[in-house]
């Protein structure tokens, strides 16, 4: 930590003192042309640098050089307005106007469920140009490094393939995402598998962050997050574009994309075509990633139609395995897997019809219906298997039985994931309602079928198992946000949500059929405060969360209960022309939390266990500096206690001949939550020397993380800082209408660090053993980049 404040403190005073050069601030309101009422959220863009205005139309640039700049200002719904301006010591402010379209092009289907700027959440927004300049091919944890509160990391080590984020501490079972406003989190495990949707970030046109519960979403409940990722964009004038990456471990991206611009006033039609391939920086840890998106859409000056078409297509080597900690100081990369074919193979396609249409300037309606299907299958080289395992009997060769063969299996998902969404909005004076919901349907086919066997007694593609399931959500909200006294938004929001569960048995547990359904109630409530550039909010919102699949396999007996989270935000912020700064204070508040704690299922698997109390206690603090139009930085930091107040651990006992003779219970009280560091920072410091040049410097810390609940010294990921550089260069009509050179260096200083690992813990006699394994990420690498527009 010290390093970490030692190297952001020497890098902004030495680059402050490089930049006294007298400058002026420059502001402005953007405003509709006809109503002369003010726009939230345009952009605007002068020179180099770019802004978004904030809930009252007012946008500011701290210390820019007086000279001429291109000045461009854009909101959905509304014609760009670009211009030349000349900013001088006497001309500091202007009101921008901005005709609106004749076409309808609000994304209602992503206002109904984002935090609006005035709503009393926490909340970051990344837009199109900020995830671009990131964007070389990792997945999107990778793009979101630097936001507060986030912890990532990779199986293969490079952040290509299997990769996951932790937010608060939090992980993705428990993060709800969304895709257009559509359910992305998988039904069952609750999880998120970016490898599914390989590049979905060059299609993006915005990224939303919630931390805490946020406001209501359609999927999986929010337990520390919700992450709304927004591809629907209006784009009025044709285009292509090229944009290819190479790096270190064999990494390529290639990204095609186009658009036809507006035709005949109604129609357009953007389309992409990608590839990622690598060859991971652990062992045979290679990613072989393909995917497409193609989005038509129609307008009329009340309506829209959209028909989003997405298909990801991976083939990943398996490195779930870890690297042993007594591998760890001689061989990092690692990988226990050999097999040549010891695979990951899925498909996955989207099919998403959204339809908006604007009944007056105050009510609004939008649908959409979405079918996701998907199939693959993961294949194994497993060795020494008892045939009875699965329900065979034991295989005879002349006089001789046998009982284990080694084989090779395949483990299938077949799944189809369907429903609707909608929501009604109403906005008129100072009230804003928004009226929704939707329902899914998921249908789950598990089984597993045996390729090969090294002893024979098995039929080819024998068929072990079989055990369909199936999901059904339902939920509706209503969010009233009314403006009182001038300066002050109140946010109420209330959520009914019924979801069922029909298992019909498990791999390990074919006999045991659920049937569980839970029916939850979820209200919000907050009051914010805006004046002058300070904004204070405060809010207090429920969530609850049913089991995954994986829990209900506890057995009939000892079946797990819903969790319930209780969130308090507290925020304060302070926005200029030059310094940006605020801090949230949370308490999250767990009733019920699912946590591991090594006790072992009817079928001897370990699965979690509800816990009574558990909270997680915090400050993110935040801050930014435009030092000069050259020079920027801005950092984070979260501290946060995230504990557990009691809990019984089970570990596996074994006698002196590691004879297995039961599970030994220990008693624990005030214990840290697993994966959860109680400092979390990062800083950027942008340095523009000359025109279309941008240095950008990155850096992130990381404390000390526990590997399970128990908070033993024997069982941790050690904290690590990182230093990442990025140098991106943009020259325009030069053969083509502008080209972007990007070069990024990660972990400069070779950093060897493991974000993310794992634990078996268990006694031999009297003695506690435990066997830990991590995930390693690479030392220095870098990532080049060439993106072309046509």
């Amino acid at each position: 930590m010290k390093h970490l404040l030692g190297t952001m403190a020497a890098s902004i005073i030495s680059l402050s003192a490089l930049s006294q050069t007298q400058k002026v601030s420059f502001s402005g309101k953007v405003v509709d042309a006809a109503t002369k009422q003010p726009i939230a959220s345009a952009t605007v863009k002068l020179g180099n640098t770019a802004t978004v205005a904030d809930g009252n139309g007012n946008f500011s640039f701290g210390k820019i050089a007086v000279g001429n700049y291109d000045l461009q200002v854009s909101s959905v719904g509304y014609v760009e307005a670009t211009q030349k301006l000349s900013v001088s010591k006497s001309v500091t402010a202007i009101t921008i106007e901005l005709k609106a379209s004749a076409l309808f092009l609000q994304p209602l289907e992503v206002k109904s469920l984002r935090a609006s700027d005035k709503a009393p959440f926490t909340k970051t927004n990344i837009g199109k140009e900020d995830i671009a300049k990131t964007n070389l091919g990792q997945d999107i944890p990778f793009l979101l490094n630097q936001t507060p509160s986030t912890v990532i990391n990779s199986d293969a080590g490079n952040g290509v393939g299997y990769t996951n984020i932790y937010i608060r501490g939090v992980d993705l079972t428990r993060i709800n995402v969304t895709l257009n406003g559509i359910p992305y989190n998988d039904a069952e495990s609750q999880g998120t598998y970016w490898v599914d949707i390989p590049d979905m970030a060059s299609s993006l046109n915005s990224i939303q962050i919630q931390r805490g519960v946020g406001t209501s979403s359609n999927g999986t409940g929010a337990f520390g997050a919700t992450i709304n990722l927004q591809t629907n964009e209006f784009i009025d004038k044709a285009y292509a574009e090229s944009n290819n990456s190479f790096g270190s471990f064999n990494t390529w991206k290639n990204t095609l994309k186009a658009g036809t611009g507006l035709i005949d006033g109604h129609f357009t039609v953007d389309a992409r075509l990608s590839r990622i391939s690598s060859d991971g920086y652990i062992d045979r840890a290679t990613s072989n990633l393909q995917s497409f998106s193609l989005s038509a859409a129609y307008y009329t000056k009340q309506s829209s139609l959209r028909l989003n078409i997405f298909s990801g297509k991976e083939k990943t080597y398996q490195a779930w395995n870890g690297v042993p900690e007594n591998i760890l100081p001689t061989n990092r990369t690692y990988n226990s897997f050999t097999y040549p074919n010891q695979t990951d193979n899925y498909q996955q396609n989207h099919y998403q019809l959204f339809f908006n249409h604007q009944f007056n300037s105050s009510l609004s309606f939008n649908t959409a219906v979405f079918f996701t299907p998907g199939i693959g299958y993961y294949e194994e080289y497993k060795t020494d298997q008892a045939y009875s395992d699965y329900g065979l009997p034991n295989y005879q060769v002349g006089t001789t039985v046998l009982t284990t063969t080694d084989l090779i299996r395949q483990l299938y998902l077949d799944n189809k994931f369907y429903g609707q969404i909608a929501s009604l909005q109403y906005k008129k004076n100072k009230h804003q309602v928004i009226v929704g919901g939707g329902w899914s349907t998921y249908e789950g086919g598990h089984y597993g079928n045996i390729i090969w066997t090294k002893n024979g007694g098995v039929d080819k593609d024998y068929q072990w198992y079989n055990n369909p399931a199936v999901k059904t959500d339902v939920n509706a909200y209503a969010k009233w946000q009314y403006q009182f006294a001038n300066h002050f938004e109140l946010f109420t929001d209330l959520q009914y949500k019924h979801v069922r569960h029909i298992m019909n048995g498990f791999m390990q547990n074919p006999t045991l059929v659920i049937d569980r359904a839970f029916d939850f109630v979820n209200p919000k409530l907050g009051i914010s405060y805006t004046n002058k550039g300070w904004q204070v909010y405060a809010s207090y919102a429920i969530a609850n969360k049913e089991p995954n699949r994986d829990d209900f396999e506890a057995g009939v007996t000892t079946q797990p209960k819903a969790e319930k989270l209780n969130d308090f935000e507290l925020g304060v912020e302070r926005k200029d022309a030059a310094l940006s700064y605020g801090a949230t204070f949370y308490y999250m508040d767990y009733k019920d939390q699912l946590v591991l704690t090594g006790k072992v299922n009817d079928v001897g698997a370990y699965t979690r266990t509800n816990v009574p109390n558990s909270y997680r206690l915090g400050v993110e603090l935040q801050a930014g500096y435009v030092f000069t139009n050259w020079l920027n930085a801005s950092g984070n930091i979260t501290l946060s206690k995230n504990k557990i107040k009691s809990f019984t651990e089970y570990l596996d006992a074994y006698d002196a001949n590691f004879n297995y003779v039961g599970q030994n219970a220990v008693a624990h009280t005030n214990t840290t939550i697993g994966f959860s560091p109680s400092i979390i920072s990062a800083f950027t410091i942008n340095v523009l020397p000359v025109k279309n040049v941008t240095i950008t410097l990155l850096g992130k810390y990381v404390g000390k993380q526990y590997l399970d609940n128990a908070e033993s010294e024997n069982r941790i990921l050690g904290s690590f800082f990182t230093q990442d550089a990025r140098v991106s260069y943009t020259l325009k009509n030069k053969l083509f209408k502008e080209w972007n050179f990007i070069a990024q260096v990660s972990n400069i200083f070779n950093r060897l660090y493991e974000p993310n690992g794992y634990t078996y813990t268990y006694y031999v006699g009297n003695t506690i053993n435990s066997d830990n394994a991590y995930y390693p990420m690479a030392g220095t690498n870098f990532m080049l980049g060439v993106n072309i527009k046509f």
